[in-house]
């Protein structure tokens, strides 16, 4: 009778290659938008070698900086950072000092 290994990662985030959630689709994005706009320059008639050289160029620093940027903030830090925007930066309150200390009655 085979025998078949348990999953044991049931309810973890997706990781390939130490890469974790959000960077994961950003490379894979990254790289798809990186080999539409090298077709696009091959087709428009841009010159093979500088379709090459932009293509390595862009794709390796898209790669060190989705490295770089999981390394940084892990697998919840680019949430963390958007959601820093939402918060208020202070509260404001126009109520008269004598009712704020007076209180509600």
């Amino acid at each position: 009778m085979a025998e078949y290994s348990i999953n044991k990662g049931i309810g973890k985030s997706v990781e390939y290659k130490g890469l974790k959630a959000q960077y994961l689709f950003i490379f894979a994005g990254g790289l798809l938008g990186m080999f539409v706009v090298f077709v696009i320059m091959y087709v428009v008639g841009i010159s093979q070698w500088f379709c090459i050289g932009f293509g390595i160029t862009v794709t390796s620093i898209l790669v060190w900086l989705t490295f770089h940027l999981n390394a940084k903030y892990g697998q919840y830090g680019l949430m963390k950072l958007a959601a820093v925007k939402y918060h208020p930066r202070y509260i404001i309150n126009r109520l008269r000092l004598n009712r704020l200390i007076k209180g509600r009655k």
